[in-house]
């Protein structure tokens, strides 16, 4: 389950919806279209729904990604779900508000990318985690590099 909504969020509906505007001739820059649908579904839509997850059931990023029982560690997974809905909140309103998305862009590609190397220095991490880790540190670099591109 967590796998196919990696994937979709990550790169089937971005990868589609900026294919579809693409494909409707519009005059917007390439990268602003790519900025537009991955800052909305890699940003907003993933860490949105993964904050929300996490706040309503947090054993399963405590004990399926990064494999810890304790329940006492729950509190803490609760307080990066929090972090992750207020991301993925800015992601998802910046579709309307534009002048949001560098900076929606800026904090999920800076928290993904941070992310994605916390798990790289685990050297015992689960496939959960290596999905986790590989979208997190791609998604990371394509928003640090668009919002490099938006701020030229």
């Amino acid at each position: 389950m967590v796998h196919a909504a990696v994937g979709l969020f990550m790169l089937v509906l971005p990868g589609a919806s900026v294919a579809v505007d693409l494909g409707n001739g519009g005059d917007e820059p390439v990268m602003a279209v790519v900025g537009t649908w991955f800052v909305f579904w890699a940003v907003g839509v993933r860490l949105l729904t993964a904050g929300l997850r996490q706040v309503v059931r947090p054993g399963l990023t405590a004990e399926g990604i990064l494999g810890v029982t304790d329940r006492r560690a729950w509190v803490l997974v609760r307080e990066l779900g929090f972090a992750n809905v207020a991301i993925g909140a800015a992601g998802v309103l910046s579709l309307w508000a534009a002048g949001w998305r560098p900076a929606a862009a800026l904090a999920g590609g800076l928290f993904l990318l941070l992310a994605g190397a916390q798990h790289l220095t685990r050297s015992h991490r689960n496939g959960e985690e290596n999905v986790a880790m590989v979208s997190d540190l791609a998604i990371g670099v394509l928003m640090l590099g668009y919002v490099a591109w938006a701020w030229t």
